[in-house]
């Protein structure tokens, strides 16, 4: 199943390499990556999509946090996930 992962990361060279090889060694392969600015300077958001299981995901962002440049990460989903029917209803009303 895909998944989204969004981290708020230190903007200092080397942080988007840590976390891409933290990825890496779990041999999970990313699908999307997208970095962006936020209001401060000094903090960039990274969203990630990926295929990986649910245990595997909570793994993965407990020891995201375990990193030091890592100041949050959490998960997106769509509501409506579960029942596309009821998603695709939601957008066309």
């Amino acid at each position: 199943m895909k998944n989204t992962l969004w981290i708020l990361l230190q903007n200092e060279p080397g942080a988007l390499l840590r976390v891409a090889g933290l990825f890496a060694a779990r041999q999970i392969n990313i699908d999307a990556l997208t970095v962006a600015a936020t209001h401060d300077p000094a903090v960039s958001q990274v969203t990630l999509v990926l295929r990986a299981s649910a245990g595997s995901l909570d793994q993965i962002q407990r020891q995201l946090c375990k990193l030091v440049d890592v100041l949050d990460a959490g998960t997106l989903s769509l509501i409506g996930q579960d029942d596309p029917q009821r998603c695709m209803a939601g957008v066309i009303a």
